[in-house]
């Protein structure tokens, strides 16, 4: 595995907590979390106090702050509250791990070091022009495959790395409700970059992402009228993600799917969370065809210039069929301008 060159004081880390008690996750990822910065914003709903060894350099942030900065404006309860930490970080690269994960291991038995191969992946380009049949191609042991065009070599800035875990995959609750033995126990040593054009889901549960370049595009919108907490009640991240890749490829960024797994425990019943899953998973079939045929204008270049204008295209063509897309569009301008007063404070 290639090793990415970290400055620690480039690296946040945020860890939304729905768990009050975060001993054992945090003694869990000690090896790899003790070097770098956390951000930890508790669950606004979350009553009891947090529960956090020492030995750690961390800012934790419950209702009360949440407010003071944000007013009542964007709900951040659930797995939204990561959505915060996104906010108020300062550094160029942001990973995300969620509070029901530990450190996965590799198929030599070696920790996997989740923060270092999100940088290496974040630090490397991606090449989304034209697909490389060994991965990516700067991996150590990998490269272009002949015919390669050497005009696309240089790849393009990595915006995004999206992580992947091992038992609980990230089925949907229909799915996980006809399986529910089923598990993901494979460890693929690989990393690809997704191709342009092409959309991929997003899950907030192991990922990382250049701040500086895509930071506004990653935010919460989406939410269905009777949705839950846990994973299989929320398209919000789903959303996010098609917003992203439709702007990193606008934008001429990369994003990568792949290394680094983590290990994720079972929480939520997936029986239960199909009766708020359900209306989400109609709504996408709807989603797919827009964010497949949307194209922003050339004069949107930068991040919060591309979801200004997709809020507009969301407002005129989904809005007609949902009112909860008019609604994610006004939270799309919203977060952009709550980005944008937070960062001049």
């Amino acid at each position: 595995m290639s090793q990415a060159v970290i400055d620690d004081n480039e690296v946040d880390i945020v860890i939304g907590a729905l768990r009050s008690d975060l001993t054992t996750f945090m003694n869990e990822w000690r090896p790899i979390f003790s070097r770098f910065h956390l951000i930890i914003i508790k669950d606004p709903d979350l009553k009891e106090e947090l529960k956090i060894p020492e030995g750690f350099s961390a800012d934790v942030y419950a209702k009360a702050d949440i407010e003071q900065v944000v007013g009542s404006s964007i709900r951040f309860t659930g797995y939204s509250c990561r959505y915060f930490g996104f906010l108020i970080s300062r550094k160029k690269f942001v990973v995300c791990i969620d509070d029901d994960c530990v450190p996965a291991k590799d198929n030599a038995g070696y920790l996997v070091d989740a923060v270092a191969q999100h940088v290496s992946n974040l630090q490397t380009p991606a090449t989304p022009f034209f697909f490389n049949t060994l991965y990516d191609p700067f991996r150590k042991g990998a490269d272009f495959v002949r015919g390669y065009p050497f005009s696309l070599r240089e790849g393009v800035v990595c915006a995004l790395s999206c992580g992947l875990w091992l038992n609980m995959a990230d089925l949907d609750a229909p799915t996980q409700a006809l399986k529910p033995s089923q598990r993901n126990l494979r460890y693929v040593d690989a990393v690809l970059t997704v191709p342009a054009r092409a959309l991929a889901p997003l899950s907030g549960i192991n990922i990382a992402f250049n701040r500086q370049a895509i930071g506004p595009a990653i935010g919460p919108a989406l939410r269905l009228s009777g949705e839950g907490k846990l994973r299989w009640e929320t398209v919000e991240d789903i959303w996010c993600g098609m917003c992203v890749k439709v702007i990193c490829d606008h934008l001429g960024l990369g994003v990568k799917s792949g290394l680094p797994y983590v290990w994720r425990t079972e929480r939520g019943n997936a029986v239960e969370s199909l009766k708020k899953e359900w209306e989400g998973v109609k709504l996408m079939e709807d989603v797919v065809p827009f964010f497949q045929s949307l194209k922003l204008p050339q004069s949107a270049t930068t991040a919060e210039d591309c979801v200004v204008e997709m809020a507009k295209t969301v407002k005129e063509q989904l809005g007609k069929v949902d009112p909860m897309f008019s609604q994610a569009a006004e939270a799309m301008v919203e977060w952009v301008k709550l980005w944008k007063t937070v960062a001049s404070a």
